[in-house]
């Protein structure tokens, strides 16, 4: 299984004509779980869920999408909140405004966390909001430290400058994180913005020699890139479609990588890097397949497996 690990939230997307907003379950690791369940992957979400009607509303949406939510605690506390501004070009990156304060989701503690997972729990998927917002982000800090070894661990940061007061504290802890990621997943955009001044390649061999063996560039409408730890690259090939929005592009790319690698048994802790150029231009190809159709519609829609059958069988 694939136990998605970090927010859960509502995102009030504009329906300009109508001058109001809809509310949709949503979060970037929370998209990444959808997406794998609508893919037919073993997954499950581990998250504190509230108890209020909007929390109820992402339990049921999660449940409908093959998501196994057992191992997520309930609590009164409030669903964060996210206001969606999208942007007038449709390949520019959404804006968000959250409402977080003492929300459901980043109300985790590391005395709350289960002593041992499962053991079905092949990969951990980490990213986003949830890694920033405390006590949340230091809870998921301590299993992704404490289950490195374990599981494969992956993370996309898909970074909220909005939510990031000091840009060198949140360099030095995601560095700590990459301490512990098998599989690495980053935009240009959230490249660009955590390192403003430095190449891409040079940092790349420094997290390979701090443990990462696969990583994933994507990169907006150009076509995405993926290096292994063993020197292997290729690139991939982004469809041209219309679009009508970006908003949980990477969230559903993400999540078809992950599926890709695990269907195809290629998530063994220790040979990640050995997957071939073949099979990383297959999977990159499938990702961006995923992404696209998701892009064809409004907000945070992942295709299902059938839908993607029909390109690839």
């Amino acid at each position: 299984m694939i136990l998605c690990c970090g927010e859960a939230l509502i995102d009030f997307v504009p329906l300009p004509e109508m001058r109001a907003y809809q509310p949709c379950p949503g979060g970037s690791v929370f998209n990444v779980a959808v997406g794998l369940g609508r893919l037919k992957a073993s997954v499950g979400f581990f998250c504190k869920l509230s108890t209020d009607f909007f929390g109820d509303m992402l339990v049921e949406y999660l449940n409908e999408n093959n998501v196994d939510t057992n191992l997520s605690p309930r609590t009164s506390l409030p669903t964060t909140l996210a206001f969606v501004s999208l942007p007038s070009s449709a390949f520019s990156e959404p804006q968000f405004s959250f409402y977080a304060n003492q929300s459901a989701d980043r109300s985790l503690t590391v005395a709350e966390l289960p002593s041992e997972w499962p053991d079905n729990i092949d990969v951990l998927q980490f990213g986003s909001i949830s890694l920033v917002m405390e006590p949340g982000a230091t809870a998921l800090e301590t299993i992704m430290v404490r289950e490195r070894h374990k599981s494969i661990i992956a993370l996309d940061p898909n970074v909220r400058p909005s939510l990031i007061s000091d840009r060198k504290k949140y360099r030095r802890r995601f560095e700590k994180w990459i301490a512990s990621t098998d599989i690495l997943k980053l935009s240009t955009v959230d490249f660009q913005w955590i390192y403003p001044e430095a190449e891409f390649e040079r940092l790349l061999q420094t997290w390979f020699d701090l443990g990462v063996s696969l990583c994933i560039l994507t990169r907006g409408e150009k076509d995405p890139q993926a290096f292994t730890n063993t020197g292997i690259s290729s690139s991939g090939h982004t469809p041209h479609i219309e679009v009508a929005d970006t908003v949980g592009a990477g969230d559903t790319f993400f999540a078809a990588v992950l599926a890709f690698l695990y269907e195809n048994r290629l998530m063994q802790k220790g040979s990640l890097g050995d997957i071939s150029a073949k099979q990383l231009s297959a999977c990159l190809a499938f990702a961006s397949q995923a992404a696209a159709i998701n892009c064809s519609r409004t907000g945070a829609d992942p295709p299902h497996r059938e839908e993607m059958e029909v390109y690839f069988g």
